[in-house]
Parts: C-alpha cells; structure tokens; sequence
C-alpha cells in the first residue's frame, strides 16, 4: 500500500497531524494505532451505568493558546469547567495548589493576600543553586508545606525522593498569592460537552485518513511505502533499544461505582500521605452528569504498565540525548509527541506542537 503520509499512534498529536494533511493537503494518510481506539490517553467511554469516564485518568483542557483553542473548537463545543482540586493533609482537606485559603486552612490562620508573601518568605529556605524538585520546593514554600505536602506524594508518584527529580516536577506546580483557587489559571479552559472521544471521531472524519486499530505499526511497515512517517509512539522502541530502554512512570487505575450521587467535594482529591494511591477523581464532576450513581478511580503509579510520563532525572534525559542524536539523521520520519520527544507535554502543548509540524510540512513543500 502506497500513503504519501503515515502516522503511528492515534493520540492528539498524530491526529491533530492526520486531520490537517488530510483537511489542508488533501493527501490521503493512514493512522496505525496499538490499541482498540483512538485518543490516545485522552480517551474516555461509558462505563455500564452510563457514567462517562476518563479511562486513562482525570483530562483537563486548559491553554492560553488561542489558536489551539480555536483549532479544537472545530470538533467540539466546551462546558465552561473550572477545575477545583483538594489535598488531604492532617485530616482536613485544603484547596491545592497552594493560596491564601491553603495557607490559612493548614495553619488555622486568617492572613490576607498581603500578609501571605510574608508567611512563605519567613518559612522558605534558602538555597545557593536549584537543581532538584526538592530544592524548588524548599526554596518556595519551606521544609513543613513541603512534608505536609509535596514530598511524600512526590514519592509515590515517582517511586523516588524529589531531590533526585528534576527542577521540572514541582515547578510546574503553582504558588498563589492570592484567593483564587482553579487548578489553572489559564483563560481557556473546559471539557468536551460530549467528551473526548466524540472531540476525535470529528478530528478524523475526513474520507483521506484511513486508521488501522490493533496494529503494531512494525507488522506492517514492510508492506507500505510513503514519503514522511509521523512517529508518536516510544523513540526507544523505534530504535530497538539500541541506547538502552527509557525510563517511563505508570499508573493502575482502579474504578469503582457506589450507588450514591456523590462521593466527594472536588473532581479530584489528592491523598499526599495517606493510602497507596495519590488521588481520587469523581467523573460526574468533571463532566456534569447527572445519575443517581457515581464512578471514581484511584491511582496507583507503578514501575511497570503502559508508559504515562516520561522520567525526570539527570540521567533519563542524557540517555535520551543519544537518541536525538539518531533522530537528527532521520529524513523521512518526524518525532512527535510526549512518547517521541521523551518529555511531558499537556493537551494544549502536543496540539501546538503538532500544528507547528504541520506547518514546517507545509513550509517544505513550498
């Protein structure tokens, strides 16, 4: 079979490239997925009490990137979601990430914005040079948020202490000077109205794209031609393993249905230093559903399982090194994606820097 353009992987980023060389190049393109859908870890499905759910955990959309939201808006309408978490420290339960309201719960305090500076100031420790999660933590919040807080659940959602992760882990996490308690502070944000699977079934809708589920692209590689391949899927299978195998965090996700409308005060609840898992997530308050039952699931990072986040230690990244190295001399092929690029990319930023490929594609051909 001869398709001027192949895409492996049916996640955001090889369908965000699928629908535009189909849509703007009108070329025909085929998509290779390993599993029995498409979305990726964005997938979600009704469950048999007809609770939707995010099958690969809790997907938030968020971006301040107009054109992203823009571009995601041709498939689908968006309920205005503001997402809300909780953390349980010390038997109650605080807003996350860290404001004013977090500050004055976890100390019983009643300090205002103004004050609050000064209370992180006073508790922070300083440090000469930042290299690790545990630093960043230290030097913004102290040695006691930090317990209460960041470190034990760094823990168990890596498998190792933060102060052998990189800076990149907690610095994601914001710190608010204020009362405002979204998770994300960005001006897009929401859920699918009908979901993310229905949000990439119109992606892929195009009569150009042809998708071959349940395929592992290497059986039949052999038997196509084609001018690019967009590669989404693990770079160190790409390469046999020749540099070694990279490291990746999994998660078990274990789901329950009480028979109840509601079992928790936020969509997400995170459990820092009790229990094995590191939060709970309520579906019907991500997606608005009403239903006299409700579904939650537990995370459970492991070691082993289908690779969810890249490794963010020194030495992941400098094996990953070796890598690019091989990628640069690739001609026809394009690595794409949190699994190609061995770094953790949000919704926003894979639809981004897919369109960016798109357009390096488009700016080739000219």
């Amino acid at each position: 079979m001869n398709f001027k353009y192949v895409v492996v992987g049916a996640g955001l980023a090889g369908l965000t490239m699928a629908e535009r060389i189909a849509t703007e190049l009108n070329e025909k393109v085929l998509v290779i997925e390993k599993r029995n859908h498409i979305g990726g870890n964005i997938y979600d499905s009704y469950n048999e009490d007809g609770i939707l759910i995010h099958n690969y955990g809790p997907h938030i959309f968020h971006t301040n990137d107009r054109g992203v939201y823009q571009y995601l808006s041709k498939f689908t309408k968006w309920n205005d979601f503001w997402h809300r978490v909780l953390t349980y420290v010390d038997g109650n339960l605080v807003p996350m990430p860290i404001t004013v309201e977090t500050i004055n719960k976890l100390y019983n305090l009643n300090l205002d914005c103004s004050r609050v500076d000064e209370f992180l100031r006073h508790q922070s420790v300083e440090i000469s040079e930042i290299k690790t999660s545990k630093d960043v933590a230290l030097s913004k919040v102290g040695q006691d948020i930090y317990e209460k807080i960041f470190e034990s659940y760094t823990k168990k959602q890596w498998g190792i202490d933060p102060a052998d992760l990189d800076t990149s882990v907690i610095s994601r996490i914001p710190i608010r000077l204020n009362r405002d308690t979204r998770y994300f502070s960005d001006k897009y944000q929401g859920m699918p109205t009908h979901g993310y699977t229905k949000m990439c079934e119109k992606m892929v809708a195009n009569k150009n794209i042809k998708i071959l589920l349940n395929t592992d692209y290497k059986e039949v590689m052999n038997d196509l031609t084609y001018d690019k391949l967009i590669y989404t899927g693990q770079t160190d299978e790409f390469y046999h393993h020749k540099h070694g195998k990279l490291s990746y965090r999994s998660i078990n996700f274990a789901f329950e249905t009480f028979d109840k409308e509601d079992y928790q005060e936020a969509p997400v609840v995170n459990y820092p230093n009790d229990y094995d898992y590191t939060r709970i997530t309520e579906f019907k308050k991500l997606t608005w559903q009403e239903n006299k039952k409700t579904t939650i699931c537990k995370e459970f990072p492991c070691d082993e399982g289908e690779p969810y986040y890249p490794f963010p230690t020194k030495e992941c990244k400098e094996q990953f090194e070796h890598y690019e190295e091989e990628m640069k001399r690739e001609n026809k092929v394009i690595f794409l994606g949190r699994l190609a690029e061995y770094r953790y990319y949000n919704m926003d930023a894979v639809v981004r820097r897919a369109l960016d490929t798109f357009s390096d594609i488009v700016a080739g051909l000219k």
